[in-house]
């Protein structure tokens, strides 16, 4: 669905995400990251478990918390993505049952 456009050439970047490596440009956020390796959705709606995935870009609606270097929730939009940068999806789960 994205990909970065022909006249991005330049430095880039290997982050691996979800355990498959991922070439950005360098300077590249994490959620952008996301977006190339097409891991969206990259979590759940911790109260309705909808999807979610990266939206606003800018720090503003906290869609794009993940798991960057093994710590937590953490804002994949505001991180640039680093050489050998690990970062993991919340892993997704069922909605709960209603009654």
């Amino acid at each position: 669905m994205y990909a970065s456009l022909p006249d991005a050439a330049g430095p880039q970047v290997s982050v691996i995400v979800d355990g498959k490596p991922v070439a950005v440009p360098a300077g590249a956020s994490v959620a952008a990251a996301l977006l190339l390796a097409g891991a969206v959705p990259s979590r759940a709606n911790p109260v309705t478990h909808a999807p979610r995935a990266p939206y606003c870009m800018m720090g503003v609606c906290f869609e794009c918390l993940v798991e960057i270097d093994g710590i937590p929730e953490r804002q994949a939009c505001m991180i640039a993505a680093a050489e050998g940068m690990r970062v993991r999806c919340a892993p997704r789960s069922s909605p709960p049952e209603r009654s």
